[in-house]
């Protein structure tokens, strides 16, 4: 069936994904002190990174507004239906406007047909569900068949970040300055996990490293026993080399099907800052 996938700028998707699927994305917004930007559009990585570094600066961010995702819809052509899979209401106003886009197509055009999906989770979670939709498309699965099966898939959906620097956090105000200062002192690693509300959790704090990153592998194991039919997804903050390490790690614990890795664009970056890794998978299905 021809469907158009769409997302916003709270997704991060790999460079092998993105030739695999023909994904539209809506930008969301980053707010610097001298003006305003959209990620994916006209900030790439290295400018974002180097602002940060040169401004000491976090950029607040916002989501794309109901006109935005109205005239992405509109682009498509009417016969065409479409899913949106939108970063978690948990964390954002994105998923609402993203519904008020569709209602206003809809006024213009009862006809067509818009899904949003609140997936939530954010980032490479949200590449995972868009690789689920490709791959249940292809098995000519009807609109309602796909929209039903994706929003199971939500609800099995485990992302789990760990971050190197709680610098992000200070900077941004996300975090107190002298709780943060004491965890860099005694270099503490926070582990965190989407909830069922599709906001994020701290769920352990490691000290260390190493010591965090084996915890997090670990983890895995906790929500799933079964993995031969399924796929890992691996975002990182500016930092590929050791990311490929990490894949090549769970790979070779957990007999994953395939692993796709990815970099956190400028939205997740700017919460998670350098070195954070995120991983997704789906979780075994409880009985």
């Amino acid at each position: 069936m021809n469907i158009q996938i769409m997302t916003d700028g709270g997704a991060d998707i790999g460079q092998r994904m993105l030739e695999k699927l023909h994904v539209h994305i809506v930008p969301l917004y980053l707010h610097f002190s001298d003006g305003q930007y959209k990620s994916q559009e006209n900030m790439d990585l290295d400018h974002f990174y180097k602002k940060i570094a040169e401004n000491k600066e976090i950029p607040t961010t916002s989501a794309a507004s109901p006109h935005d995702f109205y005239k992405a819809y509109k682009a498509v052509k009417p016969d065409v239906p479409i899913i949106m899979l939108s970063l978690s209401k948990g964390l954002s106003s994105t998923y609402e406007n993203a519904v008020a886009g569709k209602n206003l197509l809809l006024e213009e055009e009862p006809n067509r047909q818009i899904e949003v999906i609140n997936t939530k989770t954010a980032s490479c979670g949200i590449a995972l569900l868009l690789h689920e939709t490709a791959k249940i498309g292809a098995q000519h699965a009807t609109f309602e068949e796909i929209v039903t099966h994706l929003r199971n898939r939500v609800e099995q959906t485990t992302t789990l970040f760990m971050l190197k620097t709680l610098d992000n956090l200070i900077l941004g105000g996300r975090l107190d300055k002298v709780k943060g200062a004491i965890a860099k002192t005694l270099n503490i690693k926070l582990l965190m996990k989407g909830n069922g509300e599709g906001k994020i959790e701290v769920t352990e704090k490691v000290r260390g490293n190493k010591k965090a990153m084996r915890r997090m592998i670990e983890q895995i194991g906790d929500y799933a026993k079964s993995f031969e039919d399924k796929v890992i997804t691996l975002a990182h903050g500016n930092d590929e080399e050791r990311a490929r390490s990490i894949l090549g790690e769970i790979m070779q614990r957990y007999p994953f099907k395939d692993g796709f890795l990815m970099q956190t664009g400028p939205l997740i970056a700017s919460y998670g800052g350098e070195g954070a890794i995120i991983i997704s998978f789906f979780a075994d299905a409880k009985n």
